[in-house]
Parts: C-alpha cells; sequence; structure tokens
C-alpha cells in the first residue's frame, strides 16, 4: 500500500516537503516531489549532483506567494500581530537581506506598508531620552570612539577635542566647530547650510519637486497652503495660476531646489545659506521615517509624510524657504529664535500644521538672517530642503551625490 505523510495547516500551504532515502516512508504517484538539479557534464544521461547542488530543493514560491498574501487578508488586529515579527526583521536588518522576496511576489508596496507600521516617533522620543542620560566619566571615550569610529566623525574640526568634556550623546552630537573649519564663501549668492551630500537640485518644474532622482514630491503638499500675501510682502498673484507661479514673486524669475541629507557623522547644526527675512514658521508634525537616500528611492513624497519645520521669507530676488526634515531619532529639530518650537510631540493630528508669524505690530521686519550665521541644529541627521526664486541665469555648481560642507557654494549669478 502506499504510504503518506499528510500535511496539515500551515505545512500544507508551505510545500515542507520530507526527504526520502532508502529506509525514509514512500510517496504516492500523485503527490509532487521536489526534484534536486544534476548539473552533470553535458550529454550525460545522469551526471552525480555535486556537494553544493546535492540538497538544493526546488522552492514552493507559489505557496510562499500565499503565506506572505495572507497578512492583507487577516483583520487588522491579527494583522499587526502577524507583522510585528517582519517589522522589527525588516527595520533591524539591512534592506538588503529581505531582497531575495521580492523575487517570489513580495512587492514594494508591501515593505512600504510594513515599513510605515514602526513606532518611529515612539523609538525617536526613547533615543532623545537616551541621549540626555549622563556618561560616566570613564564611559565617554570609548563609546564616543566607536561612534566616531563608525560614522567617521573628523573630531580635528571640533571645538573641544576632549571627548571627557560631552556629557552625554546629545551634547556630542550638538558639538560647535572651531571658526576656521568652516570658512564662508562670500563670492556667492547661495552657500551651503551644512555638511552633508548633495541628493538633488535644479529648477522646480510642473509644481514637482524631486527628493532623489527619479522620485518626486508636491511641492503644495510639502510647503503647504501659501501664506497670505501680507505677511510675505507678496504680489498678489491671479488665482487661476498654479501653486508654483503663484511663489514666483519677479517676472523672468524661475523656482529652484536643493536637497541636502546629513548623515549621522555630519556636523549637526544648520546656517543661514544667504542674507535673507524669515516671516513665518509652518511645523508640520508627522511621520519620522529615515531619510537615507536608499528609502527616500521607494517611498514616494517621504519627505511630506515626515515631520518638518518649513521657515519661509524673501531674499533680493523673491522668495525663499528652508526646510528641516525630521527622521528617524531625529525628532528633535532646534530653531534657536524660536522658543515656541515643539517637536516630536506624543501626541498629533495627522495632516495637521501648525503656522507662526514672525511680523507682528512691533516687528514689521521678521527676522533678519546674515549668511552662515547659526539658524538651528539637528540631533543626529537628518535633511535640508532649500526652495528659493531667483533670475533664469542662477546657477548651482554641484554635482549629484557630492559631498559638501557649509560655508561652501551652491550656486549664483
Amino acid at each position: 500500500m502506499c504510504q503518506s505523510n499528510t500535511l496539515q495547516g500551515p505545512d500544507l500551504h508551505t510545500g515542507k516537503w520530507l526527504r526520502s532515502g532508502n529506509g525514509g516512508s514512500r510517496s504516492c504517484a500523485g503527490d509532487q516531489q521536489p526534484q534536486l538539479e544534476s548539473p552533470g557534464p553535458a550529454g550525460s544521461a545522469g551526471g552525480t549532483p555535486n556537494r553544493r547542488t546535492r540538497f538544493r530543493l526546488q522552492f514552493p514560491q507559489l505557496a510562499l506567494r500565499r503565506r506572505l498574501g495572507q497578512l492583507s487578508c487577516m483583520s487588522r488586529p491579527a494583522l499587526k500581530l502577524r507583522s510585528w515579527p517582519l517589522t522589527i526583521l525588516y527595520y533591524l536588518l539591512p534592506f538588503g537581506a529581505l531582497k531575495p522576496l521580492t523575487r517570489v511576489g513580495w512587492r514594494p508596496m508591501s515593505r512600504v506598508a510594513l515599513y510605515k507600521s514602526v513606532p518611529t516617533r515612539l523609538l525617536s522620543r526613547a533615543w532623545g531620552r537616551l541621549n540626555q542620560v549622563e556618561l560616566p566619566t570613564w564611559l565617554r571615550k570609548p563609546v564616543y570612539s566607536l561612534y566616531i569610529w563608525t560614522f567617521g566623525v573628523n573630531m580635528k574640526e571640533a571645538a573641544v577635542e576632549d571627548l571627557h568634556h560631552y556629557r552625554n550623546l546629545s551634547e556630542f552630537f550638538r558639538r560647535k566647530l572651531k571658526p576656521q573649519a568652516r570658512p564662508v564663501c562670500c563670492l556667492h549668492s547661495v552657500i551651503s547650510p551644512s555638511d552633508g551630500k548633495i541628493l538633488n537640485f535644479g529648477q522646480v518644474k510642473n509644481c514637482e519637486v524631486e527628493q532623489v532622482k527619479g522620485v518626486t514630491y508636491s511641492l503644495e503638499s510639502f510647503l503647504g497652503p501659501r501664506i497670505s500675501t501680507e505677511e510675505m510682502h507678496f504680489s498678489q498673484a491671479p488665482p487661476g495660476n498654479s501653486f508654483q507661479q503663484q511663489l514666483v514673486t519677479k517676472e523672468g524669475n524661475e523656482l529652484y531646489h536643493c536637497v541636502i541629507y546629513l548623515a549621522p557623522g555630519d556636523y549637526h547644526c544648520f546656517h543661514s545659506p544667504t542674507d535673507w527675512r524669515v516671516s513665518h514658521r509652518r511645523h508640520f508634525p508627522g511621520s519620522l521615517m529615515s531619510v537615507n537616500p536608499g528609502v527616500a528611492r521607494w517611498i514616494k513624497e517621504l519627505f511630506c509624510h515626515n515631520e518638518r519645520v518649513v521657515l519661509t521669507g524673501d531674499w533680493k530676488h523673491g522668495f525663499f524657504s528652508l526646510t528641516a526634515v525630521g527622521a528617524t531619532n531625529v525628532g528633535s529639530i532646534r530653531i534657536y529664535f524660536d522658543q515656541d518650537l515643539h517637536t516630536n510631540s506624543p501626541c498629533y493630528s495627522k495632516g495637521s500644521y501648525n503656522d507662526f508669524s514672525f511680523i507682528s505690530n512691533n516687528n514689521k521686519e521678521g527676522i533678519p538672517m546674515r549668511k552662515g550665521e547659526h539658524l538651528g541644529e539637528f540631533n543626529l541627521g537628518s535633511t535640508i530642503v532649500l526652495i528659493f526664486e531667483a533670475p533664469k541665469d542662477f546657477k548651482f555648481h554641484l554635482k549629484a551625490g557630492q559631498k559638501i560642507r557649509f560655508g561652501e557654494a551652491l550656486g549664483s549669478l
């Protein structure tokens, strides 16, 4: 009689097959059996499998697709319960470790939904509390030395090179530099506000801005509704114009953008990129997903989902804005002249934003900023996005992917 082992429950779907040897159980003629690869010499009737391919079985791809597909068919409580182990695994391991799953039907949209389920705001608040813990003097040098070695920090540029001086990780992240470490370029109209890597730059087209090459986000979703013309001292644009056209205040000008990514090892403070006047602040509470270029490539409108602080105003050529985008473990965004700003709050309404005007009856000019002046800081690393108006002959002196330091030229007329 034919003997078989019946697969029940999960084993039936995942295709858990039993190897049969000389003394193993036989299978029915109708059962599917995994096939051994036989990479023998060409023309041979039966080549002997080598050690690598002897136990290489055909993978039941259809069964795996069904198992992964069950995540989208479960009820919401069951989905959260079943997705948590994969969520933690995906968050902690490099993205490349799960790339083979895309070959068996796990589409990128599944990765996005999985990554968005990670409680990044809670993790960022916990990381912020950890950063404030004062380290024993004997532990400071080993901890900071490990960080320096991991991220390639140049402590020779720090105003205080002695590692024992920094009481906690937060003070070390926000370390100041020696005055001569970052000379400010005076020959160009716009300089880099921070250290970092140039992700993208160029003209804004069709109300879309590129966060990385080929991946865009909406200009209006990123900046929010247009601020009143009375506050910005802008000319009133016709109501039928697009959002991009409403931001351009002078005929013949264009709208430009530049995205700078700050890595964990970079200098964490940011400065004024030009001489301008800040008249308004808009704070968008939101997610705190990683803004690493690798993540930015597969999450559309990542910068619109993340918490950010938008500073808007004007310079000699018209509209100017600087946006500090938060990221995982970077929930704290500080603007030195704005004491009312509080980021990464425990509770917030999705899609909401808070406005604050620096123009009042006693202050008609807002906050004047000089090129290179201290503006704010992050806790770890994040992204700076510049969106500004300039004449058509404005040119960037950059290459996508290049490293840049605060004070170096971005572009000029």
